[in-house]
């Protein structure tokens, strides 16, 4: 796989993440224009063999807003999987999350990853 450069705009890393999911035969949903849909839904929806996968994609310097947040929090309650991915986690989380078969052992939302 390819490194990210570090200052990387949203659309292109989402074409990144969009090109390996399909790549992986992923269904891949993204709202293209989102003015008039619930404020803060994720950036991509993504499924494989009984896997769901709610990505919201940020600049490795961006920050979720409040409504992203909840919507975040509410999936997970759901037991969804509910990933916020930031181009410097491409090698270490996006790749593996999207190359395995199977949901990760321990499922952590994204706040409580440096708990």
């Amino acid at each position: 796989m390819r490194t990210i450069v570090p200052k990387q705009k949203e659309s292109d890393f989402q074409s990144q993440v969009v090109a390996l999911a399909k790549r992986l035969n992923w269904r891949c949903y993204h709202t293209h224009d989102s003015r008039k849909s619930e404020k803060g839904f994720c950036d991509l929806v993504l499924v494989r063999d009984g896997r769901l996968i709610f990505a919201e994609l940020k600049t490795d310097s961006g920050k979720l807003t409040p409504e992203q947040d909840e919507w975040l929090e509410a999936l997970a309650a759901c037991d969804a999987e509910v990933y916020e991915w930031h181009p410097a986690e491409w090698e270490n989380e996006i790749v593996p999350v999207l190359t395995s078969s199977t949901r990760p052992n321990k499922f952590e939302y994204p706040e409580e990853k440096g708990k």
